[in-house]
Parts: C-alpha cells; sequence; structure tokens
C-alpha cells in the first residue's frame, strides 16, 4: 500500500514487540519492576528494505536511518551512509540494509518519486551466499514494510510517546505529617513537584482510593526521592536528575489520591501531575444518550475508563498489571470499534500479543487468550475491511493454529497441559478447570472456523473447516445434557462432570452452535436460572448479557446494567472495576489476589456497556466488511428514547429512536433497518425515518 508521502518503515511487526517490551515492562509492585512472566521476543536487529523504481529523470533523495545503514542502487555498494544520493533516470533497485540492536531498524527515504512507504519490500533473513567469484546468490524472504504515521524524518518510531497535558489536583489538605492530594476522579499520568524546597527523602505512596494512598505498608505502588542540595534521585529507578524547583517523576502511575510525607525538611508549594493520554477525534467519535441519566452517567464512566485503558496498546489495567492480555483485548477491541474506532491500536495490540516465532506457549500462556486471539483477528476485518492486515497475520495464524493442534487430546480436543493456564474466568464458588472443558472446546471451535473463513479471504485451500465441523460434532455429543438443558462442564479424568456454569452455555448462543430450541432451553435453564452460580466479574459478564442481547432480551438486560454498572457508581466509582460484588461493602471492594488493595479499579473489562448499548441497544452492526454493508436493528430494553453514533471506516451511522420514530442518518455503505418484520434500506448520506414497530 503507498503512502501518499514519505513514512518511516520497519519490519512489519517488530515496532509493535519493541514498544511492547518497553510498555509491558513498566509495571511496578511497591517500587519494585514487575517483569511479564511469560515468553518476550525481540525486533530483528538487521533489516535489509529494497523497492525498483522506473525514473522519468534523476531523483535526489534524502536518507535518515534508526540504525547504521549501508545503500545499495542496483546492487553496487555506496560509499558511507550518505544524508542524501541522487537515482539517475532509468530502471533502478534501491536496497538499504539497516543495523540496530536497541530499538528496530527503521528508514525513512524522501525524494521527488522515491519515497519509504508501506510498498517496501524488507527481510530480515540474509539467505545470500557468495561464490568464489565474488556473485552472490540467493535471496532473502521479503514482505511488505511495516510502517505507521510517522512522517517526520526527525521523529524516527523510537521517539514515540503519548502525549501529555498538566492536571492539578481538585484538592491538598493536610493529612498526619504529610499531605494528600485528590484528583477528583481516576487518572494517569507522571506527577510533577512544584517549588521544592530544602533537602531530605520524600516518600509518595499512590491511591485509586483513599485508603491505598494512606496506607503506607500496603498500597500497590509508590516512589521515593532523595533530595539534595543539588539533585534529586529517584530510588526506585536510580535515576539522578539535576536539582530544580519543579521535578517530574520518571515513571507514571495511575492513582485518584497521593499522599506524600518527607523526612528532613523537605517542602512544596504545588503538586500536579502530567496526563498522560491516546489522543482521539471527538467528531468521529461513537456517543450515546438517553432519557435515563443513571444509564447515561454508566456510557460516560465506561467512555472514560476505555480512554485510561487505551495506551500505546489496549492495557487491561491502569493500576496494577499494566500488560496486554489478550482476552481483555478482544473486548477493548470491541468496545473500541463503538467508541473511538482506533484501528491502529488494535493492529499493535493483536501484533503484539502475537510476537515471534517458534511458538512455545499459549498467549499471555492462556490457552482461552490464544482461542480469543484468533478470532480478534476476524473481528478487525469484518469492523475495518482490512484484508492486507488479516494477510499480514497469516503465517503467525497458522504457526500459532500448528502449536494448538500439536496439543490436542486422543479426541482432538483443547486440553490443558501442565504449563498451561486455564482462566475461563475469576469465580467465587467450587470450579475445577483440568481436564477437557466444554467452554474451551466451543472457543477452539470459532478458532478454527476463523482459520477457515480468513483462509477462503485470502484464497488459500485449508483443512480447518473440516476440522471445525467434527470438532464441534464431538463437543455437541459430548457436553450436550437433554436432562439439564445445557452444555456440561468437563471430562475429568474419564468422567462427565455434570456442573452446569453459564460460560459455555452462553458462548454455545453467541457463536451459532446451539439450536432455536437449545438457545431457548439455555436461556430458561441456564442465563436466567437464579440457580445458577452468578457471574462476579464484568469480564464474563460482557458476554452474558450480549448472549441475553442476542436473545432478544434488551429488556432484561437493561436493569442489569443499571443495578451492577450502576451499583460501582453508588460506591464511589469513577472509573469501571476489574470484579463487582454487590453484597461486599466498604473496603471489600478493593480487596483482591490476597491484597488489601489488588483488585483494579480502572479495568478494560469493565467498560462493556459502551458495546452492549452500541451493538444491541443502538442495533449497529456490520453484515458485510468494513460497513459496506451494515444493519440497524434498535432496541430501546425499556427506555423511553435514545439517540447515538457509531463510528465507521467511511465516517458515521447515527441512531435516534423518539416519539415512536426512528430516525437513521449514514455515511455511507449500504445499510438496512429492521424493524419486526419490515427491511427499509438506508440510503447512504441521507436521513430516513421510520415509525418504530414495538415488540
Amino acid at each position: 500500500m503507498k503512502a501518499d508521502n514519505a513514512t518511516w518503515i520497519w519490519y512489519p511487526g517488530d515496532f509493535e514487540i519493541w514498544l511492547g517490551n518497553k510498555f509491558n515492562n513498566r509495571r511496578t509492585e511497591r517500587g519494585a519492576m514487575f517483569p511479564p512472566f511469560w515468553k518476550q521476543d525481540s525486533h530483528w536487529p538487521t533489516v535489509e528494505f529494497r523497492k525498483e523504481y522506473d525514473l522519468s529523470a534523476t531523483d535526489k533523495v534524502a536518507l535518515v536511518a534508526e540504525g547504521s545503514f549501508c545503500l545499495k542502487i542496483d546492487g553496487v555498494l555506496q560509499f558511507g551512509m550518505p544524508e542524501t544520493f541522487l537515482v539517475p533516470q532509468g530502471h533502478h533497485e534501491i536496497s538499504v540494509k539497516v543495523f540496530n540492536p536497541a530499538s528496530p531498524p527503521a528508514l525513512f527515504l524522501d525524494g521527488d518519486v522515491i519515497k519509504s512507504d508501506g510498498s517496501w519490500l524488507c527481510t530480515y533473513e540474509d539467505k545470500i551466499w557468495i561464490d568464489e567469484n565474488g556473485v552472490a546468490h540467493g535471496s532473502g524472504q521479503y514482505v511488505s514494510s511495516g510502517y505507521w504515521n510517522f512522517g517526520d524524518p526527525g521523529q524516527g518510531p523510537s521517539t514515540f510517546a503519548l502525549p501529555r497535558r498538566e492536571e492539578v489536583p481538585a484538592s491538598l489538605t493536610t493529612e498526619g505529617r504529610g499531605l494528600l492530594a485528590d484528583f477528583g476522579k481516576e487518572t494517569m499520568g507522571y506527577l510533577t513537584l512544584k517549588g521544592i524546597e530544602g533537602e531530605g527523602q520524600l516518600n509518595i505512596f499512590y491511591g485509586e482510593s483513599r485508603e491505598e494512598a494512606m496506607d503506607k505498608a500496603f498500597c500497590e505502588t509508590l516512589d521515593q526521592l532523595e533530595v539534595l542540595s543539588d539533585a534529586i534521585i529517584d530510588n526506585a529507578t536510580n535515576t539522578l536528575a539535576d536539582r530544580s524547583d519543579d521535578y517530574t517523576l520518571p515513571t507514571s502511575k495511575a492513582f485518584r489520591f497521593v499522599y506524600l510525607e518527607g523526612t528532613g525538611c523537605v517542602r512544596l508549594r504545588a503538586l500536579a501531575m502530567q496526563y498522560e493520554y491516546a489522543p482521539f477525534d471527538e467528531s468521529r467519535s461513537g456517543r450515546f444518550r438517553c432519557n435515563d441519566e443513571e444509564l447515561n452517567r454508566i456510557w460516560e464512566v465506561a467512555a472514560y475508563t476505555m480512554d485510561l485503558t487505551t495506551r500505546e496498546f489496549f492495557v487491561d489495567g491502569i493500576k496494577r498489571d499494566r500488560w496486554t492480555w489478550s482476552g481483555d483485548a478482544i473486548q477493548s477491541y470491541l468496545m473500541n470499534y463503538y467508541l473511538r474506532y482506533d484501528t491502529e491500536c488494535v493492529k499493535r495490540t493483536i501484533r503484539q500479543l502475537r510476537g515471534k516465532d517458534p511458538v512455545t506457549a499459549h498467549v499471555n500462556t492462556i490457552m482461552d487468550y490464544t482461542f480469543y486471539w484468533f478470532k480478534s483477528i476476524l473481528d478487525f476485518y469484518l469492523y475495518t475491511g482490512d484484508l492486507a492486515f488479516v494477510r499480514e497475520m497469516w503465517p503467525r495464524m497458522v504457526t500459532l493454529m500448528d502449536y494448538v493442534l500439536s496439543r490436542t487430546n486422543a479426541d482432538g480436543m483443547a486440553e490443558g497441559q501442565p504449563d498451561d493456564w486455564i482462566f475461563v474466568d475469576w469465580v467465587d464458588f467450587p470450579m475445577h478447570k483440568r481436564g477437557t472443558l466444554s467452554f474451551e472446546q466451543l472457543l477452539f471451535c470459532k478458532a478454527l472456523e476463523t482459520m477457515h473463513t480468513c483462509a477462503t479471504l485470502l484464497g488459500i485451500n485449508s483443512q480447518y473447516g473440516e476440522r471445525a465441523s467434527a470438532l464441534l460434532s464431538k463437543v455437541r455429543a459430548t457436553f450436550w445434557s437433554e436432562e439439564c438443558q445445557a452444555f456440561l462442564h468437563a471430562i475429568e479424568e474419564g468422567e462427565l462432570n455434570k456442573m452446569v456454569t453459564k460460560f459455555p452455555n452462553m458462548f454455545a448462543i453467541l457463536y451459532g452452535y446451539a439450536n432455536d430450541r437449545e438457545r431457548e432451553a439455555i436461556l430458561k435453564h441456564v442465563l436466567l436460572n437464579k440457580q445458577i452460580e452468578a457471574i462476579t466479574t464484568p469480564y464474563m459478564r460482557f458476554y452474558e448479557l450480549e448472549a441475553l442481547c442476542a436473545m432478544g432480551r434488551q429488556a432484561e438486560v437493561l436493569p442489569e446494567i443499571k443495578a451492577y454498572w450502576g451499583g460501582m457508581l453508588r460506591e464511589g466509582a469513577t472509573t469501571f472495576w476489574e470484579k463487582y460484588v454487590p453484597t461486599e461493602k466498604g473496603a471489600e471492594h478493593l480487596t483482591m489476589y490476597g491484597r488489601p488493595y489488588g483488585k483494579s479499579l480502572c479495568h478494560a473489562w469493565g467498560a462493556s456497556p459502551i458495546y452492549i448499548l452500541g451493538r444491541y441497544f443502538l442495533g449497529v452492526r456490520p453484515t458485510k466488511a468494513g460497513y459496506e454493508e451494515y444493519e440497524v436493528r434498535p432496541d430501546l430494553g425499556g427506555l423511553e428514547w435514545m439517540e447515538g453514533t457509531v463510528p465507521t471506516p467511511f465516517g458515521k451511522i447515527e441512531v435516534s429512536v423518539r416519539s415512536g420514530c426512528v430516525t437513521v442518518r449514514s455515511d455511507g455503505g449500504i445499510g438496512t433497518l429492521i424493524l419486526g418484520d419490515r427491511r427499509i434500506q438506508i440510503p447512504a448520506r441521507k436521513a430516513i425515518t421510520q415509525t418504530l414497530t414495538t415488540r
């Protein structure tokens, strides 16, 4: 894909892998670095870039590289590392080989015709040998170069950073021997100390809650500074900075409250923070409004939660993990498609999660997270129409699926091995995760179906479709119970565990693995059955509520959203949490993992009302890739009125349901408004209004 202007290029995926290593290793736990516990790959240190041109005139080309490089024109090495070079009229091949062990080898070329962009080919492999006459033989395996919107030759990919803006606390009060700052809501960035006076040690304790910031012994994150007469030492990072009136800490933290306590005679005039954020275009963003002000507040807090957890990548929670997790990310992608439509962040996260070959473990070491990774690629294609990304990822999809298939049991099912983490969800009831789980098999089926669909899109013959059909037949024969009218839990040591949980059953609905009769049975006997153990994480409530909406039960979903997410708001939440148990009280809401403040109070999977309201209440979804065709199937679910916007590749789709009428306007695509049995065409760039059909 040729860019209009020159841009920096690199080996595809290497920028994301390199940036992900920086990103995932920023996590700290009480001042100690806390790296990820899965394999971390690295970029290729040497990459060759090449392209052929037919020039009608001599082209003067400026060259900038991140790394040392050699330039070849028509196979002839050029002297040194020139900042500019001339290419005469005619047919020529330009080749630049860049070496950089510290960051991805990257290249920027800018001439009248010769410009670096995604049409350049690159390779990390030098499958070349030179014979006794000095003639080179063989070649590397070339792929299209990676690129993004880095169009400034003075700002290479290695300098990429999110923008910041200064914000000040809502209040600053004396507490005990220190100062307590309240920034008014959950936030993330770099603390700035203003007007530093005196010398001594300054201890800084961060908290998503007041209790956490004031608990010096157990708060999750903290900093410690030595303030000297001429310098400031950050004891956590062992960095030294010249003493000045203002000092910004070198590492970002998540917090609402900050407690500062000094020894000696350290004093501050004021406190601020450099709020760090992923920019977005408000005019292209999704929105939702309705007559219910609590639901409006839920949507707004969900949007803010997503904004905080959208960074260089989609992160799980901003305080504790700050890592990319595939199960968290696939939900972030879906919410993002209905909020900011940041497709580049989706691609960055998918690439980073996959890493490089060879595959030695599941994504994040979790079997279910591997299966979600496959599905995320097909979701991306559906919402964007970007087949080039599918083509880019296909080789890595194949090798990851080869790994999965190599670890199946004698029945061809995915069974956890000793080095696998079988997650499913955090549960508050006894639930074994050993053996062959029906939940995992349904995700495995969807992964195989994804492989089949992507192969078909790319014109590749494969056996993945047959494998998926065979596996689904076995799963249905093994786990569907007519007696229980549900999919049962697992096979453990050859015995059927007849436990019924919501997890496999709601996915059977969502993935179309239950017929109409079975769907109604699951709805009655599982999803709406109060005897079935409740889900207490927003993570799986996402799929539970989606399954109910897929069954047309928006009227039951609306009060669930208000009770669950509204419950967090009533507890004082300014962002949505990793887990919420309504029966817990006070500080119980802060605990998790056996730690008093272990719970994340700003967690991406808590923002799912964005997706539920856009996809199932406004009722907007693409039916062909990239919204080439789409449908609008609005459902008030008990609301009096609602209106909203859904972003798309061509602009936005606006939906309003008021006074018994539905109005839809779209910037493009071929749309269908579905009202009961009626199907009305939606023309591009022209509003239509129809009488609402009630149930």
